[in-house]
């Protein structure tokens, strides 16, 4: 990362601190499901689906859960529901699945990923986040928070877990 974007931004979780939020939430899953062969993971594209790998693999560590990795492709950005892919086949059929992303924000992106998930009879669905700002406009909430983060509408909040930056949770 440049040395001008460092200087624009606060470090609010170091690499460390970020990995143990997410194990504490891998932690907290399996005592919410422990009764379960297998859930699903399914992580928003981009930092989401980071964050959903890096819980599927903490999952797969801590519990004999058989744990589906799986991704949630659609356009965040349009300001109507976009059409939502996956990177593979897979049954959702009375399973619990586990809606990953970095930021939980006003909850309008978890609000349609949720969308696809509620045309199948599921077991249950939960949501994890490594953040959650607290600005909700959407009635959707996360089961599962890293960190809970008051800030104001104009702030940013980023999430880095790809190796190409230093890991971490920023504020900007």
């Amino acid at each position: 990362m440049s040395d001008s974007r460092i200087s624009s931004q606060r470090q609010i979780l170091s690499s460390h601190q970020t990995g143990q939020k997410i194990r504490r939430i891998a932690f907290e899953i399996y005592e919410q499901n422990f009764e379960e062969t297998g859930i699903i993971v399914a992580g928003i594209s981009g930092e989401g689906y980071a964050f959903a790998k890096r819980l599927s693999a903490e999952l797969l560590d801590i519990s004999p859960l058989d744990v589906q990795l799986v991704e949630l492709r659609f356009d965040k950005h349009l300001h109507h529901q976009s059409p939502i892919l996956f990177d593979k086949d897979f049954d959702v059929e009375n399973k619990v699945v586990i809606v990953a992303d970095d930021v939980l924000y006003t909850g309008r992106t978890l609000a349609f990923a949720l969308e696809p998930f509620l045309k199948v009879r599921m077991k249950k669905v939960q949501v994890a986040v490594v953040v959650d700002r607290g600005h909700h406009l959407f009635p959707v909430h996360a089961d599962y928070v890293g960190f809970s983060l008051s800030t104001t509408l104009t702030e940013h909040v980023k999430v880095i877990l790809s190796e190409a930056e230093e890991e971490g949770v920023y504020l900007k």
